[in-house]
């Protein structure tokens, strides 16, 4: 069996659409994973084979003020997950971040590139990483810039802003791949089919800014906004992001023989599957 905690966020809806009857789901109703406690009883009683972690704190700016929070959720609480997959012998997938990285490579990064988060986000799922390793069987999986059809994302709000505005300022410097949790779901699947460990890269294929990924947002929607270039500074934002995070993703290609598709196909499919809003 395969438990999915977090279940009810955007990534763990869509594993669980995914997986069905093969998996189990739970979220903070259920579990409290920076309560060993809580951890030890769910894990103990459902003894999964597969543990996916899909909770994270993943207020980006949020987590600047809340740096006790966001390691407690996104460090000490994978490292409780981790110590009951070991002993349960249980194989534990950890989902993370491009984050992990500054930006400063000016390259897409590999998974064996030093990790250097400037961010307190970044620094607690790297922490999340390093705790991740205690389960002797583990598969770290890193992603960036995530929507999906069960939970606030760019994507969404993008929309929602053009329903009222025509025009529309988005930064343009910082360069990543958007990914679609259906895509990330699959090749999630994928890994773990191969019994794949370590550290993997997952996210749709190609990049863009911000900026230009609203714009085609708005393209394949039909809306016509107008969308303004802006820096990241004049953004001013409280944490600090990387500018080009890009993941290379020819290990999880080369050892599941999964390829995510690009990340244009994969916004028009989302799009064109999109509930009436």
């Amino acid at each position: 069996m395969i438990l999915v905690v977090g279940c009810n966020g955007m990534l763990g809806q869509e594993l669980m659409a995914l997986y069905g009857d093969a998996a189990r789901g739970v979220d903070v109703d259920q579990i409290d994973i920076t309560d060993l406690l809580s951890v030890q009883r769910v894990l103990m009683t459902l003894k999964p084979r597969v543990v996916i972690n899909a909770a994270a704190y993943t207020d980006v700016d949020g987590c600047e003020s809340k740096a006790e929070t966001a390691m407690q959720v996104n460090g000490e609480g994978v490292g409780f997950l981790a110590m009951l997959c070991r002993e349960l012998g249980a194989k534990l997938v950890q989902v993370s971040t491009d984050y992990v990285f500054d930006g400063s490579k000016g390259a897409p990064y590999e998974e064996y590139d030093p990790p250097s988060p400037l961010s307190v986000y970044g620094e607690s799922k790297l922490a999340g990483e390093m705790n991740a390793a205690l389960a002797h069987d583990h598969l770290i999986v890193r992603t960036q810039w995530l929507y999906g059809h069960a939970g606030k994302n760019f994507v969404e709000t993008m929309l929602k802003l053009a329903t009222d505005r025509k025009e529309l300022s988005v930064v343009d410097d910082q360069i990543g791949s958007p990914t679609w949790t259906y895509d990330l779901a699959q090749a999630l699947k994928a890994l773990i089919e191969k019994n794949c460990t370590g550290i993997y890269h997952a996210a749709n294929s190609g990049f863009v800014s911000w900026n230009g990924f609203a714009k085609e947002i708005f393209r394949l929607a039909g809306v016509e906004v107008t969308v303004n270039a802006m820096s990241t500074e004049q953004l001013g934002r409280p944490a600090p992001r990387p500018l080009y995070s890009t993941l290379d993703c020819a290990r999880l290609i080369q050892d599941t023989g999964f390829t995510p598709q690009p990340w244009q196909e994969a916004l028009k499919r989302y799009l064109e599957l999109r509930p009436n809003k």
